[in-house]
């Protein structure tokens, strides 16, 4: 390749490298479809709606909690909010699921897959630290990096539980700036979500969004700085 061709470093706003890269875990690192298998032999023909609205009712609670959340209402964690998403789901499509199932799936989400280009990109990013940054539960996300043999790879969680509120939150964001002590656009913020980088954009971090599956980005407030196909073309970028 000639050289005028080679792909350029991004840098911050500032024109400085970007020291540090949190990522979302959920839907980024690891897959929360991975349970429609499990889904599909539980309740057959209807897995992949199952695991779809799932997802959908879960990320809706989030965001829903976090807007009633007050002195007369306390916030439910991750892990209760997918165990409501799940009832909702399997009332709504109409299964026959008992508790018994029912847990088994909710289980699940504590092994859920990494997708197949996270480790790699982990990798390829060290020395850089590596957080994650995740609505969910450190109980509930420390499972997942056992799980999929990532200690080595990731240098700390964070969870929303620290101040009690959900993404798109700036406080939620504000804890990996405060932790990493770096200015939000020497952060490099990565998601599949797309309304979750816009909402680390907004804040000041250097985005990108991991967009899998070729969707429109979403209209809400600034868009992502970098979209990307794969976690695997992060490490060339940067």
């Amino acid at each position: 390749m000639q050289e005028d061709a080679m792909p350029q470093t991004i840098r911050t706003s500032t024109g400085s490298p970007i020291a540090a890269f949190v990522f979302d875990a959920y839907g980024t690192l690891f897959d929360v479809y991975a349970v429609g298998a499990l889904a599909e032999r539980l309740a057959p023909l209807h897995g992949a709606d199952l695991a779809r609205l799932w997802r959908t009712k879960q990320l809706e609670y989030t965001w829903l909690q976090s807007l009633m959340a007050g002195t007369a209402h306390r916030r439910d964690d991750f892990d209760r909010i997918t165990a409501h998403a799940l009832d909702f789901a399997v009332a709504a499509l109409g299964l026959p699921l008992g508790a018994g199932e029912k847990q088994l799936l909710r289980a699940a989400y504590l092994t859920l897959s990494a997708f197949p280009d996270a480790r790699v990109a982990l990798a390829a990013l060290a020395p850089r630290p590596r957080w994650i940054l995740s609505n969910g539960t450190l109980a509930g996300l420390a499972p997942l990096v056992r799980h999929n043999g990532m200690e080595t790879l990731i240098d700390g969680v964070l969870s929303v539980d620290a101040v009690d509120v959900y993404k798109p939150a700036p406080q939620v964001y504000a804890l990996a700036a405060d932790r990493l002590d770096l200015p939000p656009e020497r952060i490099g913020f990565v998601s599949s979500n797309c309304w979750d980088a816009i909402g680390a954009r907004a804040f000041g971090f250097t985005t990108f969004w991991i967009n899998r599956t070729g969707a429109p980005v979403d209209r809400h407030g600034p868009p992502p700085q970098h979209t990307l196909s794969s976690l695997a073309e992060l490490p060339g970028l940067v």
